[in-house]
């Protein structure tokens, strides 16, 4: 690799497109389309006795009503189970469209078509359900005392329950010199794309194909599913990601009742047909994360030294399971961190509550999971009186250790072995960053003003890269261009313009010769999906060999062509040329034409590659494998996950009077492996960061006790401004990864996984006592001030920093 792009912080290719309004999001699609609306329960746990759509029947401009009873065979089976697991042992999906009972609000019960949105709103409001309201379940204690059930078939509410051990942890934790217990929370959060989901689908009688527009980050299982629901070839099946305007995990959930209905209801009307969510309907009815219970309890040494760890978590996985428990495993198997724990145990409960899915949001399970081992940590230091990095350090998995298996089995069913990282270095970087020897005197210093300072660190390990596979197409133009295709799609990234940088350095050609489609079945047909910071590694590393094998045969046709052998050739600025004599040359372009045997000539160009110009009248015009063309399809299957790692610190201030939490400093020592372009890790950095302190400040879903989330629009679900964002510092370590030909590890989840607890604990260190639970408001801090006034709230020493 030649380095001239790779590792470059290249200006991202996408922007001066869609910053000048030239995008196209689902919404700007398919404007003669008929218009689909949903009826939505308004109700948390109800059984249906009746849909009466008599009055909505005269209304001009609709079209048609559909219940569950209008739908056909496989559309009115319950939704895919997408991930199964053994621990997931009573897993639940609902319906296109709810049957017989809802589970939570905002279920979609009827489904109406019209000539436009505004008609089938109408006639949405004319359409009368009658409920039996059953007891709903709301909130994990709830769940878990279970005095009423979300399914009647599903004992005790519990979807799943799994327990992963490393040696006896209880026995080590009572044989340890120390013992804690811990009991922490978090609460729900969401995703909150400025593009909600849509739908889009056209079907062509003529040859029977559809063709669907969905906002997505999985277009090739999407297509997957709809040909399995719709009964459909998979070849007839076109899936396509437009600009999809943020997904954060949202919409890697799939197929959803509105995936399988629009096109449906195409396909039965012959005519084009599309939903767009509404902003209220992506409250209620696409999904959350983040809720769990957890307890902790831990031994450990006079030094700090852990020799067990026992967890216990409760997570709520709302009404159904169509994604697994992909969440608690990640929260179970991420928890541990760059730690050695001696002994670890983690007993994860999943279970049903009446309220919207649980899918992964940035971060999947990893918040939470680093909220419990850095809240532990913290705990230890200040037990025995010790500096929080010193607890760290000690217990810190050494850079000759790598590859270190944790013994345990990661989401993806492989092994728990972190592959590369200095966990060391990042501590000292991190710590020389946020000046953290320093900070006891700019502490004392604020507080002879009367100001309250405090500092905090987390820790994490990032599983990135999960497979089992993605592939990537490498196609030189006649013209010189070269075409990049991959199955996976964006939402932001920045992959066009990754991708370009990488297929560019392996090929030798300018940057600006390269065009990269993504999330297009027509253009590439087998992928998993944008998710879990997989893109670079997966995708990167498939187009990267793709371009190497077209590398290979330009050099074999133009040695061939000039007469050399391949060795003696290179590729400069798309220019095949002998090495140390440039003049000998042919454009990349020209040997694209060379590839492909003809025998009619289009043009000038075209004359080189006729049958009478080229080729060995011995053999065949096109060797035996070989195929015409200069192109190459290739796949990266990994045998396990990269891990990437970090280590995050934040400076807050508390007003004495107000509660009011300022974030003064946040400092960022990040380790992806070998960066393909420093400026796009930094913005997913930065983009992580204002979502993890969304999470610890701000995001909250709010339940009542019957299941109605009381703060479902942007008056009340409270998002931080720019203005809220610190600035943040960034310090980049790369340990490149042995597992990838690139040696690159994933970066898009990794800015919001430490936030809340590196937020918590430096709220705990200016306030001086105990923070648990996340997110925590201005509000919530003033009444944890009068319990510990009235002595209700174990202090927090912090003299030892």
């Amino acid at each position: 690799m030649s380095g001239r792009l790779f590792g470059a912080a290249v200006q991202r290719t996408e922007d001066p497109r869609l910053i000048a309004g030239r995008g196209a999001y689902l919404d700007d699609l398919g404007h003669g389309a008929l218009a689909a609306a949903f009826v939505r329960s308004p109700h948390a746990h109800a059984r249906i006795t009746d849909i009466d759509v008599t009055d909505a029947l005269d209304v001009d401009g609709l079209i048609a009503v559909y219940t569950w009873e209008d739908l056909p065979g496989r559309v009115a089976e319950p939704l895919p189970m997408l991930i199964p697991h053994p621990a997931l042992t009573h897993p639940r999906t609902g319906y296109a469209l709810a049957r017989d009972t809802v589970n939570h609000v905002g279920e979609a019960v009827v489904m109406v078509v019209a000539r436009d949105r505004y008609v089938a709103e109408d006639v949405c409001d004319l359409i009368g359900v009658t409920y039996e309201i059953l007891p709903p379940v709301v909130g994990i204690e709830v769940a878990h005392l279970a005095e009423a059930l979300v399914h009647a078939d599903v004992p005790g509410n519990v979807a799943a329950h799994l327990v992963q051990e490393v040696g006896n942890a209880p026995a080590a934790i009572d044989a340890a010199p120390h013992q804690l217990e811990l009991r922490l929370s978090v609460e729900r959060s969401a995703s909150m794309p400025l593009e909600g989901k849509g739908v889009y689908a056209r079907w062509d009688g003529t040859d029977e194909s559809m063709r669907v527009y969905t906002s997505t980050q999985t277009s090739t299982s999407v297509r997957a599913a709809l040909a399995v629901r719709l009964g459909l070839p998979l070849g007839k099946v076109e899936v396509v990601a437009p600009d999809v305007g943020g997904g954060f995990g949202v919409k890697i959930m799939h197929p959803w009742p509105e995936e399988v209905l629009i096109p449906w209801v195409a396909r039965l009307l012959g005519r084009e047909v599309k939903w767009t969510e509404d902003r209220r309907e992506h409250f209620v009815s696409s999904a959350h994360e983040r809720g769990q219970l957890q307890a902790v309890r831990v031994g450990f040494g006079d030094d700090g030294r852990l020799h067990g760890l026992d967890v216990e978590i409760l997570h709520d996985n709302g009404a159904y399971t169509p994604y697994g428990i992909i969440v608690p495993i990640i929260t179970a198997s991420q928890l541990l961190g760059p730690y050695k724990p001696g002994t670890y145990r983690v007993e994860f409960t999943s279970l049903y509550t009446n309220t919207v899915i649980v899918t992964p949001y940035r971060g999947a399970g990893r918040p939470q999971g680093v909220f419990a081992m850095e809240r532990t940590m913290d705990r230890i230091a200040d037990y025995l009186g010790l500096d929080r990095t010193i607890v760290r350090e000690r217990n810190l998995i050494r850079p000759e250790e790598m590859p270190y298996d944790q013994h345990m089995t990661f989401q993806d069913g492989r092994p728990l072995i972190y592959d590369s990282g200095d966990f060391p270095e990042s501590l000292r970087r991190i710590k020389k960053l946020v000046g953290w020897d320093a900070f006891a005197a700019v502490q004392d210093d604020a507080a002879a003003e009367g100001r309250r300072l405090g500092i905090g660190i987390a820790c994490y390990v990032e599983g990135t890269g999960v497979g089992p596979y993605e592939g990537g197409h490498v196609q030189v133009d006649p013209s010189g261009c070269v075409l990049v295709s991959t199955g996976l799609t964006s939402q932001g990234q920045g992959h066009q313009t990754v991708f370009a940088q990488i297929v560019a350095d392996e090929l030798g050609v300018p940057m600006s010769d390269v065009t990269v489609t993504t999330g297009d079945t027509r253009r590439f047909g087998y992928a998993v999906g944008t998710f879990a910071s997989r893109a670079a590694v997966m995708s990167g590393n498939a187009v990267a060999l793709a371009a190497r094998a077209v590398r290979a045969k330009a050099l074999r046709i133009a040695g061939d062509a000039l007469e050399v052998s391949p060795g003696d050739l290179e590729i400069v600025e798309g220019i095949v040329r002998v090495k140390g004599s440039p003049e000998v040359s042919l454009g990349l372009g020209t040997v694209a034409v060379l590839s492909n045997p003809l025998r009619y000539a289009f043009d000038d160009a075209a004359k080189l590659a006729t049958q009478f110009v080229v080729g060995d009248t011995a053999g065949p015009p096109v060797p035996e494998g070989d195929e015409p063309g200069l192109e190459s399809r290739a796949y990266y299957s990994p045998t396990q996950s990269t891990f990437a790692n970090g280590m995050h610190a934040a400076v807050v201030e508390t007003d004495p009077d107000t509660a009011e939490i300022t974030i003064l400093r946040y400092c960022v020592v990040h380790d992806c492996g070998n960066l393909v372009n420093p400026a796009i890790v930094e913005g997913q950095v930065h983009g992580g960061v204002a979502q993890g302190v969304a999470g610890a400040l701000y995001e909250r879903m709010v339940y009542d006790g019957a299941g109605q989330l009381l703060n479902a629009s942007f008056m009340d679900f409270l998002m931080p401004y720019a203005s809220e964002i610190p600035t943040v510092e960034i310090d980049h370590l790369q340990t490149p990864s042995p597992l990838n030909p690139l040696g690159i590890k994933g970066a898009g989840e990794a800015g919001v996984i430490p936030g809340m607890a590196v937020i918590a604990a430096a709220i705990e260190d200016a306030e001086g006592f105990r923070i648990t639970s996340m997110p925590i408001s201005p509000s919530e801090l003033f009444a944890l001030r009068a319990r510990f006034a009235a002595g209700e709230i174990e202090p927090v020493d912090r003299r030892h920093r």
